[in-house]
C-alpha cells in the first residue's frame, strides 16, 4: 500500500505556503507533505527535509525529482532532535513553517520488527542514527518494572503488570527474537486471561499487541523525549507569525504538544507568551480519508503561530 501524506489538505491550510517561502519538514516520510509545500512555494522556496530513515530519504528524493522542485529540497538524514544544529548546519532560512508528522512510513511496518504481524527481527528503530538500543534487547535483558513501566506510560497498557511477567517467563524458555513471537506471547496472556482457545478479537479494529509494540518502539527511538526536545527549538527557528503544524498518532504525543502549546501561548513574568494556538481542539481527518487511508485514523494535528 502506497504511502499517502496524512490530513494533507488541512496541514496545506494551515501553514498557508506562498511563493519564495522556506518551510522545515522535521520528518520527511516518503515527501509527500513536502512535495505539496513546494509546489505553493515556486519559484525559489525551498524546504529542509529530516528524517531518520534514509530510505524514506532516497524515496523522498525520486517524489520530489521533477526539475522545478527537485533543487529546492535540502534532504537530511539526522534526528529531528537536533533541529537547531541542522539549520544552522546547512544555513537554512528565513523559516515561515514547521512541520511535524509523528507517523512513520508504511513500509516500515513490513520491517525491523515494527509490525506484529510479520516474522522480522525486533530491532524497531527508525533508522541508523536512531541509536544502539534495539526492540530484542529491551524484551529479553529489562527487568520487571522496567517493562512495566513503559508498558504503561508509553503504551498506557492496563495489563502491563500481567503482559511483563509473561514476557519474563517466556524468555527464560528461549529468547524473544521475532515480532510475530511477542505477539503471540501477547495473544496468548490474553487467551489465558479470558479462559479461552479461541482467537481474541481485534477490539476496535487493534490487534491486542499494538500498546505493547508501541511502547517498545517508543522506548527504542525515544520517541517522547525527542519530541520534548524539538518543540521549543522549532519556536526558536521560526520567522514572526511563522507556524508549527504537529500531527501526533496517540494521546501521549497529543496530549505533550498541547501542553507545550498552552504553556508557550500563557503570558508570565518573564514576558508575553510566544505562541498563539490556532486549532482550539485538535483537527482529525475525515470519515472520506479515513476510507481512503484507514491509518489516518488516529492522526491529531494541533497548530501554533509565532508571535
Amino acid at each position: 500500500m502506497p504511502h499517502l501524506p496524512v490530513l494533507l489538505k488541512e496541514v496545506i491550510e494551515y501553514l498557508n505556503p506562498q511563493p519564495n517561502q522556506n518551510f522545515v519538514d522535521c520528518t520527511l516520510g516518503d515527501g509527500g507533505h513536502a512535495k505539496a509545500i513546494l509546489e505553493r512555494t515556486a519559484p525559489k522556496g525551498k524546504i529542509l527535509g529530516i528524517d531518520l530513515d534514509p530510505k524514506a530519504i532516497k524515496i523522498a528524493q525520486i517524489q520530489n525529482s521533477k526539475s522545478e522542485i527537485r533543487n529546492r529540497l535540502i534532504a537530511v538524514e539526522d534526528n529531528f532532535k537536533n533541529l537547531k544544529k541542522i539549520v544552522s548546519d546547512y544555513k537554512f532560512g528565513p523559516v515561515h513553517g514547521v512541520l511535524l508528522d509523528l507517523g512513520f512510513r508504511s513500509e516500515q511496518l513490513e520491517e525491523k520488527g515494527i509490525s506484529f504481524l510479520r516474522h522480522e527481527v525486533l530491532d524497531m528503530r527508525f533508522g541508523p542514527k536512531s541509536g544502539e538500543l534495539i526492540g530484542k534487547e529491551i524484551v529479553n535483558t529489562w527487568n520487571e518494572s522496567e517493562l512495566i513501566k513503559i508498558f504503561k506510560i508509553y503504551g498506557e497498557e492496563k495489563n502491563a503488570i500481567g503482559i511483563a511477567k509473561e514476557i519474563i517467563r517466556r524468555r527464560k524458555i528461549k529468547p524473544i527474537v521475532y515480532s510475530d513471537e511477542l505477539a503471540e506471547i501477547v495473544l496468548q496472556f490474553y487467551r489465558e486471561k479470558f479462559k479461552t482457545k479461541k482467537r481474541i478479537p481485534w477490539v476496535g479494529g487493534r490487534h491486542p499487541a499494538t500498546k505493547i509494540f508501541q511502547a517498545i518502539r517508543i522506548a527504542v527511538n525515544d520517541e517522547i523525549n525527542n519530541l520534548k526536545s524539538v518543540l521549543p527549538q522549532a519556536i526558536d527557528i521560526l520567522e514572526k507569525d511563522g507556524r508549527l503544524c504537529v500531527i501526533s498518532f496517540h494521546s501521549l504525543e497529543d496530549r505533550i504538544v498541547k501542553k507545550f502549546f498552552k504553556q508557550m501561548s500563557v503570558a508570565c513574568d518573564f514576558g508575553a507568551g510566544k505562541l498563539k494556538i490556532l486549532t482550539k481542539k485538535p483537527i482529525r481527518p475525515s470519515e472520506e480519508e479515513i476510507q481512503q487511508n484507514p491509518r489516518s485514523r488516529s492522526a491529531r494535528l494541533r497548530v501554533a503561530q509565532k508571535l
